[in-house]
């Protein structure tokens, strides 16, 4: 049969009867302990096993009691340990003293046996109750702290009812990030690969989101989703989070360099911002439920996102509002996203002041004037030229992640693209590659600047060698 570990209880005292009269009403329920001065009771509560409460006697020759609490609570292995005082001096100073050195009661003499048993066991029970509440604490901690600031996970530790089914409209700030062309890029990679370059960007990306105390609502395969402003108010919640994916598109570099130092390719990001009014809130059952954010401004989030190129960070109207005082807006656009009823105005950020001091690191990359045109046919997959059939145009200048394009029909502003190589092999013209319209080179609009946003690698290794080429000729001609 399986012996139950007794709780252990120390009993100081330098007269031995009043050990003994204590030692008798304890010894039934509890191990006992005992010393006879100030240092035996500071060397046994340091040895092991340690009591886990001490019943102290103040009036000792040597260190009296007062002395044995203070030094008990200044020594990092013993602090924990519950200390009541048993003592014959009753006055409400020196009870009040006792209490202020750490003590959790203080009884006076005569000794009751049966009062004394029972705060022992109450004041034990107290203590093994905080033990195992400190200890959900630490597991909710270990789990939240993955997806929450500091300041948010202890908010909701402070108080519970925020974890109960239900939600409430709020405004809050949502930002959508995703990796540009990963799914292309994953079908190309082992799934050891896959998850080696998800789990660095992901551990990079999540430090700098919880030190701007924004809130991880998903991880949906590449992409995450965070709220500023919920579960805790975040008055400065739009300003907080353009300064967080700044900071988060310069973090790329950190992550392009580990990614690099194990073979693997690089990433590039873009980030859409979007301001508006959610429910959020516990949705699911009691026995499952999740904290979630519902509402169009979600949608929406998403669709501004999906007109970012890599490096890339798009705001609403209603974020540029909240911050366009401290802003640096490099370029803005009206857009029509699926299920909006009217143009919805983004802002392409490129800096943030006001205490934030931040700027997007420089990417931009000379666009090389080719040796030879590279003919192209192409199709607009998304943006106001939708539904235009086939066309063709040419890449007159390149760079490694962008091309100048010459075409007949002029394209709007961020139209998605899908295209393809002509007058190459079979195998080479079959292969998709992707980009996006950012700017009108000329002014009738038959040169474009067009951002690629998936390149197969025989597609760019193509654009290499043109690129090779053409500096080669460009060294040739000085």
């Amino acid at each position: 049969m399986e012996t139950v570990e007794k709780p252990r209880v120390l009993i100081v005292d330098d007269e031995r009867a009043n050990i003994t009269l204590l030692a008798e009403a304890l010894k039934e329920d509890f191990e006992i302990l005992a010393a006879r001065s100030g240092s035996q009771a500071i060397e046994r509560a340091r040895s092991s096993p340690q009591p886990d409460i001490i019943l102290l006697d103040i009036m000792m020759p040597g260190m009296d009691g007062y002395e044995v609490c203070r030094a008990l609570k200044a020594d990092d292995c013993t602090r924990h340990i519950a200390v009541v005082f048993v003592t014959s001096m009753s006055e409400m100073e020196d009870e009040t003293r006792g209490l202020e050195l750490g003590a959790v009661d203080y009884l006076t003499k005569p000794i009751r046996p049966t009062i004394v048993k029972a705060r022992v066991r109450n004041h034990l029970e107290l203590k093994l109750a905080k033990e195992k509440l400190e200890k959900q604490n630490s597991i909710l901690e270990s789990m939240f702290g993955r997806y929450l600031s500091t300041e948010v996970m202890n908010s909701l530790l402070d108080d519970p009812s925020t974890l109960e089914l239900g939600g409430e409209k709020r405004k809050v700030t949502i930002m959508l990030s995703d990796l540009r062309g990963f799914t292309a890029l994953s079908e190309r990679l082992n799934p050891e690969q896959v998850v080696q370059l998800l789990n660095t960007y992901f551990e990079i990306m999540v430090d700098v989101i919880l030190q701007y105390q924004g809130t991880i609502n998903e991880i949906i395969g590449d992409s995450l989703l965070v709220i500023f402003g919920a579960p805790k108010e975040m008055p400065d919640r739009a300003k907080r989070a353009i300064a967080c994916a700044i900071e988060m598109q310069n973090a790329m570099a950190k992550v392009n360099e580990q990614n690099r130092g194990q073979s693997l390719p690089d990433l590039e990001m873009g980030i859409g911002l979007n301001e508006t009014e959610v429910i959020v809130g516990n949705i699911g059952s009691s026995k499952r439920s999740k904290y979630a954010v519902v509402g169009s401004g979600v949608n929406m989030t998403s669709r501004i996102e999906s007109y970012t190129v890599g490096g890339q960070i798009l705001i609403s109207e209603s974020v540029h509002q909240e911050a366009a005082d401290i802003l640096r807006v490099d370029a803005q656009w009206d857009v029509l996203p699926k299920g909006a009823e009217k143009p919805l105005r983004v802002y392409d950020v490129g800096g943030i002041a006001g205490g934030y001091n931040l700027a997007l690191a420089s990417k931009e990359q000379l666009l090389i004037t080719l040796a030879r045109q590279i003919p192209v046919r192409y199709t607009v997959l998304e943006g106001k030229d939708v539904g235009v059939k086939e066309q063709e145009g040419s890449f007159v200048r390149l760079s490694k992640n962008c091309a100048e394009m010459m075409l007949d029909y002029p394209l709007g502003i961020l139209a998605n693209l899908k295209m393809n190589l002509e007058n190459v092999s079979e195998k080479l013209s079959a292969r998709d590659f992707y980009g996006k319209v950012t700017q009108h080179i000329s002014v009738n609009g038959s040169a474009q600047l067009v951002r690629f946003t998936s390149l197969p690698p025989e597609v760019d290794a193509f654009f290499e060698a043109h690129l090779q080429h053409a500096k080669g000729e460009n060294w040739r001609t000085r």
